[in-house]
């Protein structure tokens, strides 16, 4: 009945860039994994904040106003409405901590936006 999460061996489950895995739910956040690889696509959330925590890897986050460069063991959480742009040289584990009501890319769809569901999917 109670069993404890594997970080390590979510990430290594997911088998796709810019696809996050739902991997558990604390009140009306989710918890997400994501491998990051390259650039992704400029957007906002308006009306969440969303927390990159960088597990492997290093991850610029690209803003209007400037960037934040991150490490592994650091994050950084996009405030409510900011446009941002996640760039990866290499390959980057993201640990992503949202309101379950957080589009993928926000208003934006492009060919790389995953929905809710299929955020969900991925983990079963």
């Amino acid at each position: 009945m109670f069993r404890a999460t594997n970080l390590e061996a979510q990430f290594e489950a997911v088998d796709k860039t810019w696809s996050p895995r739902v991997i558990g739910q604390v009140n009306n956040q989710f918890l997400k994994v994501a491998k990051l690889k390259g650039e992704f696509v400029w957007h906002d959330h308006r009306a969440e904040d969303e927390l990159f925590y960088v597990v492997k890897g290093d991850l610029v986050i690209e803003l209007d106003d400037g960037t934040v460069a991150l490490q592994a063991g650091e994050f950084y959480i996009v405030p409510t409405g900011v446009r941002h742009r996640p760039v990866a040289e290499d390959e980057c584990w993201v640990l992503l901590v949202e309101p379950v009501t957080t589009q993928h890319t926000g208003d934006v769809d492009t060919p790389d936006t995953k929905s809710l569901a299929e955020q969900l999917r991925a983990n079963r």
